[in-house]
């Protein structure tokens, strides 16, 4: 059996690929039977890491990274078309703190890698 593509559905195929390169690293944060989620990968450059999960008012989460050259880092969430940032640094190769949840939203973590090589990124955190 012969498969065929027109010209069409190439283009669509194409688009598909060059949008999957472009897209960054999306992870859903699932906490383990001890309430903590540690993640390691590398990071390209030019690209970024979003690690997310929905949570509650007053909880109070101990987080922590490190990279092994510096990244743009924040802990953000949305409401409604405004962006809030419970967390943003310029430049971080670490951090550690506790995010004090304001509100019950979706909030994540995103690191951006902005240079010119790999970057190898650690985290955790603790519900």
């Amino acid at each position: 059996m012969k498969i065929s593509f027109t010209p069409r559905i190439l283009a669509g195929i194409a688009a598909l690929a060059v949008c999957a390169q472009a897209r960054a690293q999306l992870i859903e944060i699932r906490f383990n039977e001890q309430g903590r989620f540690e993640h390691s990968a590398p990071v390209a450059p030019g690209k970024f890491v979003e690690i997310c999960s929905k949570l509650s008012k007053g909880q109070v989460l101990p987080w922590s990274f490190k990279s092994d050259q510096p990244m743009q880092f924040n802990i953000h969430y949305h409401e409604d078309k405004k962006v809030e940032f419970p967390a943003k640094l310029q430049s971080a190769t670490s951090a550690e703190a506790h995010l004090d949840v304001p509100a019950d939203q979706h909030y994540c973590w995103m690191w951006a890698n902005k240079g010119s090589s790999e970057v190898r990124l650690s985290f955790s955190v603790q519900k």
